[in-house]
């Protein structure tokens, strides 16, 4: 008795003293049997404005292995069984799964392979359950345990890399989007994860609580996918089977509302594997010659006050690897870009119709004022001498404000703006948003703050050339929304490219209606503008952009780039349907066409790309016509010759410039001529004139245009941009 009284009283002191961490050990022991895990969100999908979906995250699952259980059973009996049924139904290396299990044997977690699908979960748990089952049949203790699979999302893209500009694509859990809609909506598409988990109650009992995950919010665009496809397959088009260029890019839009129907550029790329680089494209040595570039501000970004090093000097501080890592950080940066967001450009003629808005708006002119073109102005500006001359270097004659559209004549657009005078002419060009931000909602608009004039600064010469388009810089977003707004009457709206946002039960939280942000000129102003610029295209410069049984207005435009003296171009022509109640806004840009010199400075390859990104628009809107269709100009005929509906023909004749001659030579003509050693010869053809043409300034600089825009240095490139 006395025995047993001490025994007590010993108990009684232990869990007095040591109740605490005793309860610490039994609570660990307990949670270990039990698996405490994160329940991951859904990312939001992304559609376009009819539901098809552009972007989603599909279930996917990660085989987990818990070397403890496995090796829980006596004589190892869960090991072999296991292993086998791994081997048979993964195909895994049996030797490698031994040499794990042995490793990580007081483990419990073990994340063996990542995104199987829900037919290889499904016919693992099948082949368990069928072999468990013949073990026990057997009177065998054997046993398949210690698998089991956690949930996971990936994302995916079922389109591969259309609109790819516009959606952007997410990382890996979908935690984060990079560009497009991923980046500019990504606290909307994602959402927050849940967990399940397990606590010891007053009592020791095993408690577990779940916490479901809350999905991700989907977005709805304004893309409307068949146009986008149009969009995408005329530019590559153009790129594969025509002439080519550096770069090309298009938008379409509803002007009545800012909604984006489409938007594209050459510089495309899958989404489902962004980082993937051709490399017969993009070879080690390309890649090496861009790292070296990076390399060096790298090095004078991380030492600022060292001295600077040179390309040459870089591999004295960087390995080659972190060379073709940096080449490869450029390569995808400039992949990745939104040209028609992000990226900066001289605009040329297609400006000239802001021009005229502005001087109406202000009565410097009206539609009937006329000017006399002789063929050039010669402008002092105290220093320089300049002699800026028209398209037509014998002069239009006597034109009014139609007829100076028409015909694009510079020296009808400078005296107008002349008449308007620097202050009003900057302050149109900012209503109209020329160096301000459209406000789309995508990433990385470029910031054109310092690239356009202020009144202070804008001397004669730079408001003469700003009058046609040159010596100031916009974005394609910038341009296209202050056309939307000259013909639906003077509306100016935020351009944005998403419609609404969903719950996970897919009922709208949200509509993105137009935002009316202010009006750039009256009703009377875009009327005339509209029925200017139809006369454009059918009596003027812009005749290729005919479309049969609709009325299509428009203006083309050719712009000189920087540095003047290496003669490239940037063409383009922004055009719109139906001119009496005008429902799109197709415009397209083509920056250095690859050909030589003047050669490049048609704005019929803008043009064609637009009349054909048009046509199948008005189609796609079932936008009714004015008179009969050409009926071998359809979609459906389009099918029917094509089943990809890809036509293998090329452009045809150029058009000698935006005077509207045409070309005797075709563009593969003048760009395959060789001579008798098969070397490529520099076309021998007269060079197309343009309707921004100035004179080569050889020795006498009175013929050259201004070299620089603001905020630029005369020797850069007239592309600027905003960083991802």
């Amino acid at each position: 008795m006395l025995a047993l009284i001490a025994l007590i009283l010993a108990i009684y002191n232990l869990v007095k003293n040591n109740s605490e961490e005793y309860n610490k050990i039994v609570l660990s022991q307990r949670q270990a049997s039990y698996d405490s895990r994160t329940i991951p969100f859904r990312r939001g999908d992304i559609m376009d404005r009819n539901g098809t979906v552009l972007a989603t995250s599909q279930k996917v699952y990660n085989l987990i292995i818990d070397p403890r259980v496995i090796y829980s059973g006596q004589d190892e009996r869960y090991v072999d069984p296991t292993i086998q049924a791994l081997v048979a139904c993964f195909e895994y290396d049996e030797t490698e799964l031994r040499k794990l299990l042995s490793e990580k044997a007081d483990k419990s977690y073990v994340k063996y392979a990542k995104g199987l699908s829900y037919d290889q979960k499904s016919a693992w748990e099948a082949y368990v359950k069928e072999q468990n089952a013949a073990y026990v049949s057997s009177g065998s203790k054997a046993r398949i345990k210690g698998i089991w699979f956690e949930d996971e999302y990936k994302r995916t893209y079922p389109y591969d890399s259309l609109a790819c500009n516009i959606i952007g694509f997410s990382s890996a859990d979908g935690s984060s989007g990079t560009g497009g809609v991923e980046q500019y909506y990504n606290d909307t598409l994602m959402g927050v994860n849940g967990r399940e988990y397990g606590y010891l109650d007053s009592d020791t009992k095993l408690q577990s609580v779940l916490k479901e995950p809350t999905d991700g919010n989907s977005v709805v665009t304004t893309i409307n996918t068949n146009i986008q496809m149009s969009l995408e397959k005329y530019l590559n088009k153009w790129q594969t089977e025509d002439v080519g260029s550096k770069m090309a890019a298009a938008i379409v839009m509803d002007p009545n509302t800012g909604e984006v129907l489409a938007m594209g550029s050459t510089n495309q790329f899958n989404l489902n594997d962004p980082r993937a680089l051709d490399s017969s494209v993009y070879t080690d040595e390309y890649l090496m010659q861009l790292g070296r570039k990076e390399a060096v501000g790298v090095y004078r970004r991380e030492n600022p006050d060292a001295a600077a090093i040179t390309e040459d000097e870089v591999s004295k501080y960087y390995s080659t690897e972190d060379i073709l890592s940096y080449g490869r950080q450029v390569t995808w940066n400039q992949l990745w870009r939104n040209i028609p967001v992000s990226d900066t450009y001289e605009p040329g003629s297609v400006a000239k119709s802001i021009t005229i808005a502005g001087a109406l708006e202000e009565k410097s002119i009206t539609p009937n004022t006329t000017f006399d073109c002789q063929g050039y102005i010669e402008l002092n500006d105290g220093i320089h001498t300049w002699r800026i001359r028209c398209h037509n270097r014998n002069g239009d004659g006597v034109l009014d404000a139609t007829m100076g559209l028409a015909k694009s004549c510079n020296v009808y657009l400078m005296n107008t703006a002349f008449n308007e005078g620097a202050e009003n002419f900057v302050k149109y060009q900012h209503i109209f948003g020329f160096g301000e931000y459209t406000g789309i909602d995508l990433p990385a608009e470029a910031d054109t703050t310092d690239l356009v004039y202020n009144a202070e600064n804008m001397g004669r010469t730079a408001l003469a050339t700003n009058s046609f388009g040159q010596n100031f810089n916009v974005t394609m977003i910038q341009m296209a929304a202050a056309y939307c707004s000259i013909i639906n009457g003077g509306s100016y709206y935020k351009p944005h490219v998403v419609k609404q946002i969903l719950n996970g039960n897919g009922t709208v939280i949200e509509d993105v209606k137009p935002e009316l942000l202010r009006t750039t000129c009256s009703k009377s102003t875009s009327n005339f503008l509209k029925q200017a610029l139809y006369t454009t295209v059918e009596e003027g410069t812009g005749k290729k952009a005919k479309i049969q049984g609709y009325h299509v207005g428009g203006k083309t435009g050719t712009a000189e780039k920087l540095p003047r003296s290496a003669k490239n171009y940037l063409v383009s022509f922004c055009g719109f349907a139906p001119v009496e109640d005008p429902q799109l806004l197709v415009y397209v840009i083509v920056d250095t066409p690859n050909l030589v010199g003047e050669a490049q400075a048609t704005a019929s390859f803008a043009v064609n790309i637009e009349r054909e990104i048009m046509n199948d628009a008005l189609q796609f809107l079932n936008i009714a016509p004015s008179g009969d269709t050409d009926p071998e100009d359809s979609i459906n005929a389009q099918l029917q010759q094509n089943p990809e509906g890809i036509s293998s023909e090329t452009m045809g004749a150029q058009v000698g410039g935006e005077n509207g001659a045409e070309s005797e030579t075709t563009a593969d003509e003048t760009s395959t001529e060789t001579d008798a050693d098969g070397n490529v010869m520099t076309p021998t053809t007269a060079a197309t004139v343009t309707d921004e043409y100035i004179e080569p300034a050889g020795d006498d600089a009175s013929f050259a245009l201004p070299e620089a825009v603001p905020g630029e240095s005369s020797e850069g490139e007239t592309e600027t941009s905003a960083e991802n």
